[in-house]
C-alpha cells in the first residue's frame, strides 16, 4: 500500500486539482520505488536522485510548449515529495 500523502501547498499557493490518471501514474512510481529500496536494488541516495533528477528536467523547461505553469509545478511538487520523505523509508 503506497504511503502517499498530498503534499501540503507552500503559502499563497494553491493545488491543482487532482488528475486521476497522475495521481495513479504517482502512487505506482512511489510503489515501484519503495520496493525497489526496500529489496536493496536501489539505495535512498539513488531514489532521491531520480527523483532530483526529474525535478530538475521540469525547473529547467524553457516552457517552449506553452506548458511553463505546468512544469514550474511538476518541479515544485517533486521537490516537496522528497522533502516530505514520501518516496523512500528513511531510517
Amino acid at each position: 500500500m503506497s504511503s502517499y500523502e498530498p503534499p501540503k501547498p507552500a503559502s499563497g499557493r494553491h493545488l491543482p486539482k487532482p488528475d486521476l490518471s497522475g495521481a495513479a501514474a504517482l502512487s505506482i512510481c512511489e510503489s515501484l520505488l519503495l520496493a525497489l529500496n526496500d529489496h536493496n536494488i536501489l539505495p535512498e541516495n539513488e531514489i532521491v536522485g531520480i527523483l532530483r533528477d526529474a525535478a530538475a528536467a521540469h525547473a529547467h523547461d524553457a516552457g517552449e510548449d506553452g506548458q511553463a505553469e505546468m512544469h514550474e509545478g511538476v518541479a515544485d511538487l517533486i521537490n516537496r515529495i522528497i522533502d516530505g520523505g514520501n518516496s523512500v523509508r528513511r531510517r
